[in-house]
């Protein structure tokens, strides 16, 4: 069983010191397909945060229990 080391309030906040910055992004797409994607962080919402990736010019969303599961992990650029 793993251990939780961070509650999803922890998570916005963390994302919260990250907006309008660069952040790499690693994506776990399942069935052992990983993406790196580069972008900045747009907007914070209660259950949601969205990034503009810079090489696809558009615009994704991930929930803070994607970052809290394991499946999208940033890094500031």
């Amino acid at each position: 069983m793993r251990k939780v080391n961070y509650t999803k309030t922890d998570v916005m906040n963390i994302i919260k010191k990250m907006q309008g910055d660069a952040v790499k992004m690693k994506v776990n797409l399942g069935r052992k397909k990983v993406v790196f994607l580069d972008g900045i962080v747009k907007d914070i919402y209660p259950s949601v945060f969205t990034v503009f990736l810079v090489n696809e010019s558009k615009i994704v969303s991930y929930s803070y229990s994607d970052v809290l599961c394991g499946d999208v992990k940033l890094n500031r650029a």
